[in-house]
């Protein structure tokens, strides 16, 4: 997983910075703020045994796109912690990429909530999820 804009709490981040379920699983951020995220993941590799997207593909990619909005609007100093997912899956995926964008619908002090939006190449809906999370100071910071 990379971020591009270099912005935030993330700054400088790595491909490792975002956990290694993220990487073994081709996902990449591509524009990174507090209020939007985009990112993408391959279906290859990510499939269930009748070669669709598991839908635990679909919530990783949603999950981690909503964690790296909700660590930018949490800011230095503070992490970004998931208490509650829920997706919809409309539709499957067999090849190509799905594309996630992450959209904050709740900004606070304690919580962060994104609606994340996942298409597949062809621009057609394939999940829709929620994810809030909790926001606290890090650890011994």
């Amino acid at each position: 997983m990379t971020e591009t804009d270099g912005a935030g709490p993330l700054d400088g981040a790595g491909p490792d910075a975002y956990g290694d379920l993220a990487k073994a699983m081709g996902v990449e951020v591509l524009e990174a703020s507090p209020e939007r995220v985009v990112g993408r993941m391959p279906v290859k590799g990510n499939t269930q045994p009748y070669g669709l997207l598991h839908g635990g593909a679909s919530c990783v990619l949603a999950e981690s796109l909503g964690s790296v909005g909700a660590a930018l609007h949490a800011g230095p100093g503070r992490i970004a912690v998931g208490v509650e997912i829920n997706a919809t899956h409309h539709r499957s995926a067999t090849e190509g990429h799905v594309t996630g964008v992450a959209t904050r619908t709740h900004g606070g002090r304690t919580l962060a909530t994104y609606e994340i939006v996942l298409t597949d190449d062809r621009d057609r809906r394939v999940c829709t999820a929620r994810l809030t999370c909790m926001l606290r100071d890090a650890p011994g910071g």
